[in-house]
């Protein structure tokens, strides 16, 4: 049977420097969306860890269930995870997408046979399609649009979804700064089910960590899906660190508060005033995105781009000289580069 395509994603540097013949350390990667400040306490890892199977007693459930403050979590390699497990844990059914959004979703359901319904991201459009539906799935904040939906919102169009058995799974992969927002209290109703992942706010996608907030009869499904060891040992310890940093995790956002409406301010200010954000990346709709990607990757400058809907996602620079060199990029490709802003 033939595969439908699978998604395209940011953070390809290497594929980048080869396409544009430019050294890999070069690079300022705005691609991913991942904060720039990873979460900083790693280097005393035991080498113990590397040694023993993961232990699933460690705590790190808890820790999680109680840090996003959700009555049960399931660890698990990063929110992909659930991406690709939770279209097995129903029978065929129709499912929602609000688009744009991250690709991923779409994929895993496509590929197990389920039909899949794109849904404009207005919630005067989903509502019109909640009865159709059996499973509504949203973004939240939207990637890449940074569009947010209220709780009270999701929790109206749950409650109808649930009357027939229905389920709406909000993936909150980029919520972290503005925890008020999750749905992850609420998650011991049947079919509501909430993705998080430590990749983004703590900066640490290479752990590949996530975790699916949900009741207590879905997580026993996904674990038997997954199977044992699906969480290697030092990204639980490394999680676990993370999510018990209080300290940091409240520094970190206010930094994060900080660096976006710089973002904001330094797109505005050359023309590519965004038309959403969240903490993490801004979104900049543009009829000419793909010659402003190309002509940022020429000076070593990295986005994402999106065709449907043209537009580009920037993530966020770290080093103040980062931030002076995404200024002086922007100021030559829509001022002086032959881009039209």
């Amino acid at each position: 049977m033939t595969q439908p395509p699978a998604p395209q994603h940011g953070g390809r540097l290497r594929r980048a420097a080869a396409e544009y013949a430019l050294p890999l350390e070069g690079w300022l990667d705005l691609s991913t969306g991942v904060n720039p400040r990873h979460y900083p306490q790693l280097a005393d890892l035991s080498p113990a860890l590397w040694q023993r199977l993961p232990e699933e007693e460690d705590g790190l459930a808890a820790l999680a269930a109680q840090h996003y403050g959700a009555p049960h979590a399931l660890p698990l390699a990063g929110s992909q995870a659930a991406i690709q497990i939770l279209p097995l844990l129903r029978p065929t059914a129709r499912v929602g997408i609000v688009t744009p959004g991250y690709a991923e979703h779409r994929h895993a359901w496509d590929r197990r046979g389920h039909s899949v319904v794109a849904l404009a991201p207005e919630p005067r459009a989903i509502e019109a399609a909640l009865e159709r539906l059996d499973v509504l799935l949203v973004i939240n904040p939207n990637n890449p649009t940074g569009h947010h939906f209220l709780p009270e919102t999701l929790l109206t169009w749950h409650a109808r979804l649930a009357t027939r058995g229905g389920w709406l799974i909000v993936d909150e992969a980029f919520l972290d700064a503005t925890p008020t927002l999750s749905l992850a209290p609420y998650t011991a109703r049947a079919g509501l089910m909430v993705l998080r992942s430590l990749g983004k706010f703590y900066g640490l996608a290479g752990a590949r960590v996530g975790f699916l907030l949900a009741a207590p009869e879905c997580l026993a499904q996904a674990a038997y899906e997954l199977g044992p060891w699906c969480l290697a040992g030092p990204a639980r310890e490394v999680a676990r660190r993370a999510l018990d940093d209080s300290a940091w995790q409240h520094a970190n956002r206010e930094w994060l508060m900080r660096a976006r409406a710089r973002l904001v301010r330094s797109l505005t200010h050359n023309g590519l005033t965004p038309a959403g954000h969240c903490a993490l990346f801004a979104w900049v709709p543009h009829p000419q995105a793909a010659r402003l990607h190309r002509a940022l990757a020429q000076r070593a400058i990295l986005t994402r781009l999106y065709t449907t809907p043209s537009g580009l996602r920037f993530g966020l620079p770290g080093a103040e000289a980062e931030w002076q060199r995404l200024d002086q990029a922007l100021a030559h490709v829509t001022q002086g580069g032959g881009v039209c802003a």
